[in-house]
């Protein structure tokens, strides 16, 4: 995807946020980018917030609900419903395991579930150079979401709180999408 059409549906500070929470080890600043990402996730900017360990189940119950309505309302071709089954069975047990595992253990298996469901939701476009531009043109919303997912690393040594808010960040999209 050229710099130009990142310009032309993302605001160059969510840009540079993306890039600070991906690369910043200072918290703060994490944090900061997280609260700007939020915004063109829809947040609004005075009242949004990293949830807490006692508002964040709320948020998880919220996700995994639009999620799995989401998964369960998509078609998907014959050869796909394995996929469709997984992906319901992996969302179950991530929820579930979110009580028990750490931020860090749950970082990989959310980014899983997000790709696998993008690629329920659009087929093998998702497989395409393409598909992020795609993404943008029918759902500019979507397509940052999906921008944002791209740019974190799939596999990563973050501490465990920047796992957090990147994974609590695609929740609260997926949550309110």
């Amino acid at each position: 995807m050229t710099n130009a059409l990142i310009d032309d549906f993302i605001n160059k500070d969510v840009v540079t946020a993306v890039k600070t929470l991906t690369d910043e080890t200072d918290s703060k600043k994490v944090a900061s980018a997280a609260l700007e990402i939020a915004v063109a996730f829809g947040a609004d900017r005075k009242t949004f917030f990293i949830p807490t360990t006692s508002t964040e189940n709320k948020l998880i119950e919220s996700f995994s609900n639009n999620l799995l309505l989401l998964v369960q309302k998509t078609w998907v071709e014959k050869s796909d419903t394995e996929i469709k089954e997984q992906v319901l069975y992996q969302l179950n047990q991530f929820c579930a395991n979110l009580k028990t595992s750490s931020w860090a253990d749950s970082y990989i298996p959310f980014l899983d579930i997000i790709y696998n469901a993008v690629y329920l939701m659009f087929g093998s476009q998702t497989k395409n150079d393409d598909f992020t531009e795609y993404a943008f043109r029918i759902d500019p919303e979507f397509g940052v979401f999906w921008w944002y997912i791209q740019s974190l690393p799939h596999e990563s040594d973050w501490p465990e709180e920047k796992c957090r808010i990147a994974v609590l960040l695609g929740m609260y999209f997926l949550a309110n999408y």
